[in-house]
């Protein structure tokens, strides 16, 4: 069974690409643009992986976190830029500079949760 992500941007093209990127790597992907919508969709688990997009503005992914921390303890990767503070719940940070660095990213996060749970 493929890993269900949820995908959460403020730029549709960053969103559209990314989605159609983990896509061809045999992921499930639920995507969602903007904070209501991202709101929303996360409701729609159980997901494997949340991945937030650099575009959120810092409230905007505190708020995304904490709701989704009340339903799933999957972790979460948040890409973001050098003048980007962290937000508590965030298990990993990676700079969106590359779709190859992007997957490789995910790929490392999943199999340390499945060497963790072996």
């Amino acid at each position: 069974m493929s890993k269900h992500i949820l995908l959460i941007s403020y730029d549709d093209r960053l969103l559209i690409a990314r989605r159609t990127l983990l896509e061809q790597e045999g992921y499930r992907v639920s995507s969602a643009f903007g904070f209501r919508e991202g709101m929303r969709t996360s409701e729609d688990g159980p997901f494997d992986l949340l991945i937030l997009g650099h575009s959120i503005p810092r409230a905007d992914k505190e708020e995304i976190v904490r709701a989704f921390r009340a339903a799933s303890d999957a972790p979460i990767l948040s890409l973001w830029t050098l003048n980007e503070g962290v937000t508590d719940g965030i298990n990993y940070l990676a700079f969106s500079d590359t779709p190859n660095k992007l997957l490789a990213n995910v790929a490392a996060i999943f199999a340390r949760r499945s060497s963790a749970s072996a």
